[in-house]
């Protein structure tokens, strides 16, 4: 037997031989609210068509299709999604110019937000919200030290925000913008920026946005509504208390399911932004506090999972996963806030529960990007308790191309912003 010690090209063979695994608490969490998103989806529109399964035979292929996206997703390196996160900024812009262009855009109740695939329409900021997730994501890994300590490189994703923001009020689409915002916002911090000076452009812009919202006479009677909706039930209040009285009915244990009367022409967008009234009325209080549960579970886990990334020093993934957790839980914060009557009306669906193709499909593609994510954390995991089972003989190995990528980062080392006692100091 021969004694000799083993390569550092041998060891970095070994080493890219190791396989990671999927996080299984974020893969139940997703699986349970996509399956429940089909049984809901089914019972909402039983009364909205001829045929009472088309939407949810819809909503399965939407589904189907999302599934092959997300695996295609799930096997690429994210250190090649990386490489290429400029072309995705560009998509963004590409994508919201091409719905105000004659014969690509479509208008939808006097809103352009879709283009026309042929097959079907696309909700262009759907794909938006993912593309500037991971652009935003490289971007901090390309500034972070600089986003950190000066003015411009904390204003410059703060900038290509507003703009994209604009862009998507032209259409017009109030809920999206806000969204985009307040993820920028929350990966900026997430990153490191310096809080003081984060404060400013909030203050700012928090104004601005109060503005726009009033400036709409449609907006305004959002607002007003919402503080009384009973003032004008069959006018601007309409949507907000036939969901009041669908929650009502739920009571603790809910109607049964299929039981549902809102639903029956009563309730608007009874399969889309306000499934989760129907829900309520058919599973009850137990229904909402296990997908409440559920949505915690999934963005509580994709924020563990980035920490344990920026931990590791593979800062890119778990900006991602941070990205996509404040993205996901906004926009479930918002969807059922508005259902419960707690938040204004807001065209936001509920994220893998509520119909909507565009919707399913990218959402499909941001939980597979989350499962890559957890799935590389677990193989550098493993990757790293190899080289130090090894022993002192390795001593050598992480000058090889394999062990380099080990949470090692090619930015200057600096203190990490803490989360306990004198973590912001």
């Amino acid at each position: 037997m021969d004694g000799s010690l083993p390569t550092a090209s041998t060891q970095a063979t070994r080493l890219d031989a190791i396989r990671g695994h999927f996080d299984g608490w974020l893969l139940l969490a997703i699986l349970a609210l996509a399956a429940l998103g089909v049984v809901m989806v089914a019972s909402a529109s039983t009364s909205m068509h001829a045929d009472p399964f088309y939407y949810a035979k819809r909503h399965a292929m939407f589904l189907g299709a999302g599934l092959i996206a997300a695996l295609w997703v799930m096997r690429t390196e994210l250190k090649g999604v990386e490489k290429h996160a400029h072309l995705l900024l560009i998509a963004c812009f590409v994508l919201l110019l091409l719905v105000f262009i004659p014969g690509f855009g479509v208008s939808v109740k006097g809103a352009r937000r879709w283009i026309n695939l042929g097959v079907s329409n696309f909700q262009v900021v759907e794909a938006v919200k993912v593309f500037f997730v991971v652009w935003l994501a490289s971007y901090l890994v390309r500034f972070r030290d600089e986003v950190n300590a000066t003015w411009p490189a904390m204003l410059k994703p703060l900038g290509v925000a507003t703009v994209l923001v604009v862009l998507l009020l032209l259409q017009p689409d109030f809920g999206s913008s806000t969204l985009l915002l307040a993820v920028t916002a929350g990966m900026l911090v997430l990153g490191g920026v310096n809080l003081p000076r984060m404060a400013t452009p909030v203050l700012v812009g928090l104004p601005l946005l109060a503005f726009v919202a009033v400036l709409e006479p449609y907006r305004m009677r959002r607002l007003t509504s919402f503080a009384d909706p009973w003032a004008d039930p069959f006018g601007s209040g309409y949507q907000l208390t036939n969901a009041l009285m669908a929650v009502g009915r739920g009571e603790f244990r809910g109607v049964g399911l299929g039981g549902s009367v809102q639903k029956l022409s009563y309730l608007p967008e009874a399969n889309t932004d306000f499934i989760m009234a129907v829900l309520a009325e058919e599973l009850g209080f137990v229904g909402v506090v296990a997908v409440v549960a559920l949505f915690a579970l999934l963005v509580g886990r994709a924020l563990w999972i980035g920490l344990q990334c920026v931990e590791m020093r593979r800062h890119f993934p778990g900006y991602i996963a941070f990205g996509i957790a404040l993205w996901i839980g906004l926009q479930a914060l918002v969807s059922m806030g508005v259902n419960l009557g707690l938040l204004p009306t807001k065209g936001l669906t509920l994220p893998l529960i509520s119909y909507g193709g565009s919707s399913v499909v990218m959402i499909c593609v941001a939980m597979g990007l989350l499962l890559r994510v957890s799935y590389e954390l677990d193989r550098a995991r493993r990757q790293v308790a190899r080289l130090r089972g090894d022993g002192p003989q390795d001593a050598e190995l992480p000058a090889t191309p394999a062990a380099a990528n080990l949470g090692t980062s090619r930015l200057r080392p600096r203190i990490e912003p803490g989360f306990g006692p004198g973590g912001l100091a």
